[in-house]
């Protein structure tokens, strides 16, 4: 990702550690945070450089994009970063996010299943596309709906980049505050209303199935 040097402010708030043993780390990633270094020495400061500031073995696994908060895990052997990108890979890893979208919606549930690829020249953004684009596909789930929104649950079946908020904007309810695909009220929030909140996954050492969870902060 590369921004202007003056609109990057990530929170400085202390490394928040939901878990920590010889092979995983999990970390709580704020709101506003990259998850990687961009390009620029002003983009330098992101979670993978904070939890290597206080766990230098700390290996990269996934990502979360820089407007999202909630649950990121690291690997703390080779190992386990090669046993943890398997899962990934193999879709054996699921993950749960909340998020709050625009308009009530009217069905309780459903499966968005439609191809994103890269839009190139409005890049981070990402576009539908039918004939080149990589499948993706994410069940949502309507848990409240109140005052011209709705809170939802999404689970994620593959992990293309911007997916959930892309599939959330088809749907014609964006995310709240999605600087990217929300426009006019939808758009005029805080923050990004989508928070990775649970995840299940398979110890790299030993397989035992482990779930965590990091409360929703709005």
């Amino acid at each position: 990702m590369s921004l202007p040097a003056d609109s990057y402010d990530p929170p400085q708030t202390p490394l928040e550690v939901l878990h920590s043993d010889d092979h995983l780390l999990l970390l709580n990633k704020p709101a506003g945070l990259l998850s990687v270094p961009g390009k620029g020495p002003h983009l330098a400061d992101c979670l993978l450089a904070r939890a290597q500031a206080e766990f230098p073995e700390a290996l990269l696994v996934h990502r979360l994009d820089r407007d999202t908060s909630g649950i990121m895990i690291f690997a703390r052997t080779a190992r386990a970063q090669r046993h943890l990108g398997l899962q990934f890979e193999k879709r054996q890893l699921s993950k749960f996010y909340v998020a709050r979208v625009w308009g009530e919606m009217a069905e309780d549930a459903g499966t968005v299943d439609l191809p994103i690829i890269v839009d190139w020249p409005n890049r981070p953004r990402q576009k539908i596309d039918h004939e080149t684009g990589r499948r993706a596909v994410t069940d949502w789930k309507a848990v409240r709906r109140a005052d011209g929104e709705t809170r939802v649950h999404l689970f994620p079946k593959t992990g293309r980049s911007h997916q959930l908020r892309l599939h959330m904007r088809e749907l014609g309810h964006p995310i709240l505050g999605d600087p990217f695909y929300a426009s006019g009220p939808a758009r005029d929030f805080p923050r990004l209303m989508l928070h990775a909140e649970g995840l299940k996954l398979r110890h790299p050492e030993g397989g035992a199935v482990m779930k965590f969870s990091s409360p929703c902060p709005f």
